[in-house]
């Protein structure tokens, strides 16, 4: 298999020629985008790679022994409990340990059916899988809501000569308050009797990486698209422009083609304050196409990141896959550009 950074250099050799071509003859060889999706492909497969090594590490090592054997006499019970509960469907254990007169409003008493290490796993697995949180701004809290103080005013100041004694007051700037909710994902797998019988099947791993993988596809789709009722609103959801509440949209001049021209805008229309943060979301398909693009000079605006830990760049700013992301078509919102840290906050229960 070709080494990743020689399917860059070829694949840079392969899209120059078939654009030499097209201004030779108005037109390439089919056989030139062939080879730049194999070569696309390559490169997908390293990236791919790198993400499975990348997640791998990120992982929480496996809980000591000791630490394993320092649960307490009742959390001990209590997952005896949970796991008798799964494989057998009987919760007599459960019920000696806690009322079944459950509210998911009332923190004390519920979620008596996720114990605490798995709750971690679930939520380890989600934040692996989705690559909306790893650019967004997420908190953690214990209530249902989540309220935060809007900072978007500003203060207004004036020049005076020494002599001058007519100063008035300039405004002041203020506070909004936004509350955001936040909204019940659930998933409830079946599985049939006999694989929960299963001695040699961990039913909480099984489970939690079920839970985890749906979860995580579910979130993804509400975090980029979600309408907000009943779900996050998704940031492509919010409606042009450039005043507070809005996001700026940066058209392609071109149906269905993202151009080098679009992204250079995009990008630069970005206050400073947020570049130095900023990264691109976007569809693998359109990934293919922005690897194509060139300056007028003739430069490349990707990077490919070649190594462990570091990512692909485009203008400088690191690029993120999102499945969820449209695809290049008329009047799409394909590419994300932004300081997402800033710009879009999860919040979790």
């Amino acid at each position: 298999m070709r080494q990743p950074c020689n399917a860059w250099e070829q694949m840079k050799q392969v899209n120059d020629d078939r654009l030499r071509e097209i201004e030779r003859k108005g037109s390439a060889d089919p056989l030139y985008m062939e080879h730049l999706s194999r070569l696309n492909g390559v490169m997908d497969q390293h990236r791919g790679r790198l993400g499975l090594v990348e997640t791998a590490m990120a992982r929480p090592a496996l809980e000591p022994v000791m630490e394993q054997k320092a649960l307490t006499l009742a959390q001990s019970n209590y997952r005896k409990a949970f796991v008798n509960y799964l494989r057998k469907g009987t919760d007599v254990g459960l019920e000696a340990l806690q009322s079944k007169a459950l509210s998911v409003g009332s923190d004390p008493d519920g979620g008596y059916l996720v114990t605490p290490s798995m709750s971690q796993k679930i939520v380890t697995a989600i934040f692996e899988s989705s690559p909306i949180r790893r650019v967004a701004a997420v908190e953690t809290i214990s209530s249902d809501a989540l309220e935060m103080l809007d900072d978007h005013t500003s203060a207004s100041a004036g020049w005076t000569a020494e002599t001058n004694e007519s100063i008035t007051d300039t405004n002041t700037p203020q506070f909004s308050k936004r509350i955001l909710p936040v909204h019940e994902l659930y998933a409830q797998p079946k599985a049939t009797q006999k694989l929960l019988d299963d001695a040699f099947i961990d039913v909480e791993k099984w489970l939690s990486g079920k839970v985890a993988d749906i979860i995580g596809r579910m979130e993804n789709t509400a975090f980029v698209a979600g309408s907000g009722v009943g779900q996050p609103r998704g940031f492509l959801t919010y409606p042009a422009g450039t005043t507070w509440g809005t996001i700026q949209q940066i058209g392609s001049g071109t149906s269905a083609t993202v151009t080098g021209d679009s992204v250079i805008t995009l990008y630069y229309s970005l206050k400073d304050a947020y570049m130095n943060r900023a990264s691109f979301l976007m569809n693998r398909s359109v990934v293919q196409q922005v690897r194509l693009l060139k300056t007028t000079i003739g430069q490349y605006l990707w990077q490919p990141g070649m190594t462990a830990g570091q990512p692909d760049t485009l203008l400088g700013a690191p690029v993120y896959m999102a499945a969820d992301m449209p695809v290049a078509a008329g009047g799409s919102l394909s590419i994300a550009a932004g300081d997402f840290q800033s710009g879009y906050q999860i919040v979790d229960r």
